[in-house]
């Protein structure tokens, strides 16, 4: 789990210190699993309340969180406050009613595990929704629809407190619909019974506040070997940090991407910033480096000006090139670069370097909708996940390809959370899944195709109009893939139903109560 210190950190740092060299802490994977922190472990009461016409009229939800035997840092926000949050969702929910409750253990604390409270809330909300659409006899995708927020409804304040800037939750849904061919699913279910197999759909939209407040920084280097060196308060472990940020300068300055290069985690460099969570990264840090990119082209035409001997407010840019205006006279930024190498006189910045630290814009809502099919082998109580499609709107999307796999892994670590992962104690409080030998963890063979659609609605609250998409996998394939296997054991055996995780054993019981 990362957005929390570890005790370890400290006797490491001080044992480099004392011995005056590098010191490495290793740990084996026994031990990680008893001593770092796990996720997820909560649970909750939800009621929905709604008129004679099929609308919310309001909501209740008495969320419980283990806290395990003591806080971690983020543990106590992520089931109380991010689930207030992020409950209402994406549905015109008038008032709300919560309550949360840390519960102390004697098992390891909660820590932040990719989406920190949004899956837990969404798959609260998205489970109920389905058992209130059976109870009241009506089909379930049109409860969704009275019940989603209109584009012309936002500006919104939801009843979790949060303000939505932007959405169009009501078409973002119907491009999932027709994607995964909802029409057609009776046919599919009924090929799936001629092989013996049981067929389930499910559906589930999200939406989450992203944009975690943190002071962010942001820095343009120009280096002696024609690189230009980006620094950042943000940290990239595989998320593509290097190449979006490099899009949003590099458009901005007219720079070519590889040119470019990312310092991170330097605390020789950094002057500010929380590290990458809460799908915050493009939101705050791609900001400041807009930001940054601005300020270079401010400096640019001060020294533009002294060498062009023209007025800076007749100095223009683009493309790389600063222009006197209505004129051929021209200078590159990078001729800008070298001609500042000589020095320059007082009054004009003594380089094309730029540096700022700003506080981060305000939350952004990511949202979308998953649709899930599966098949379950009724002797055995496996679950296949046969189709997969989602359709989110991140707003604008810097990087395509980056925003695609980001939704996969998030899917990828939904999928392992709602058919098999599971910290188990026996029932003197010792770890019985401490290795891989008894934590299940989910393989290339468990993962559908994905079929991944985008719906983007830019963000007004930042001027990429970006919205965030690290967490959003998980936030919306919790309840889609259990939505699809409750699907099954309805029309099955009458049961509304089942707990995270669906596995084998579970399904196949669930299935046996009424004889399937």
């Amino acid at each position: 789990m990362k957005s929390a210190p570890y005790p370890e950190y400290a006797p490491v740092l001080i044992a480099a210190k004392h011995l005056g060299r590098p010191v490495k802490w290793c740990d084996e994977r026994s031990d990680s699993f008893l001593s770092d922190q796990h996720g997820r472990d909560g649970w909750a009461e939800v009621a929905l309340a709604f008129g004679d016409d099929a609308k919310l009229r309001g909501a209740s939800i008495t969320s419980h969180g283990n806290a395990g035997a003591y806080f971690s840092a983020v543990g106590p926000h992520m089931y109380t406050n991010n689930v207030r949050r992020n409950f209402p969702g994406v549905y015109r929910l008038p008032f709300l009613h919560a309550r949360s409750f840390a519960v102390f253990t004697n098992t390891n604390p909660i820590g932040a595990f990719r989406g920190a409270g949004r899956p837990e809330s969404i798959y609260y909300f998205e489970r109920a929704i389905d058992t209130a659409a059976r109870e009241m006899g009506i089909d379930r995708v049109e409860l969704r629809r009275l019940n989603l927020l209109r584009p012309d409804e936002i500006p919104y304040i939801a009843a979790g407190g949060m303000e939505y800037d932007s959405g169009d939750f009501p078409a973002v849904m119907e491009d999932a619909l027709k994607a995964a061919d909802w029409d057609g699913f009776e046919g599919r279910r009924e090929v799936s019974a001629t092989k013996g197999m049981l067929r389930g759909l499910g559906i589930a939209t999200y939406l989450e506040a992203t944009g975690a407040p943190a002071r962010e920084m942001g820095r343009i280097r120009f280096e002696d070997d024609g690189a230009v060196t980006m620094v950042t308060g943000s940290l990239d472990y595989g998320q593509g940090h290097a190449v979006s940020f490099a899009q949003v300068v590099g458009s901005k300055l007219g720079i070519p991407l590889d040119r470019f290069r990312l310092i991170q985690g330097d605390s020789d460099e950094l002057i500010a910033g929380q590290g990458s969570g809460g799908s915050k990264t493009m939101i705050s840090g791609g900001t400041i480096m807009l930001h940054t990119a601005e300020k270079v082209i401010e400096n640019g035409r001060k020294i533009a000006s002294h060498v062009l001997e023209a007025a800076e407010v007749d100095i223009e840019f683009d493309a790389g090139q600063f222009i006197v205006a209505g004129t051929d006279r021209s200078v590159s930024l990078f001729e800008l670069v070298e001609r500042s190498r000589s020095g320059l006189p007082d009054g004009v910045p003594p380089s094309m370097d730029a540096e700022i630290t700003e506080d981060p814009p305000p939350s952004a809502f990511p949202n979308g909708c998953h649709i899930a099919e599966v098949e379950i082998e009724p002797e055995t109580g496996v679950v296949q996940i046969d189709r997969y499609t989602i359709v989110d709107d991140f707003g604008t999307l810097i990087n395509p390809m980056l925003v695609e796999g980001q939704v996969h892994g998030g899917i990828a670590q939904g999928i392992g959370q709602a058919l098999m992962e599971d910290i188990r104690y026996d029932d003197d409080g010792q770890l019985i899944s401490g290795s891989f030998m008894d934590y299940a963890m989910p393989r290339a063979d468990n993962m559908p195709n994905f079929q991944f659609g985008s719906h983007p609605v830019p963000a007004t609250t930042n001027p990429l109009g970006a919205k965030g998409c690290g967490e959003a996998g998980c936030s919306g394939s919790l309840p889609a893939v259990m939505n699809a296997i409750v699907d099954v054991l309805v029309c099955e055996t009458g049961a509304t139903h089942i707990d995270m995780p669906a596995t084998p054993e579970q399904v196949w019981r669930a299935l046996q109560r009424k004889g399937v």
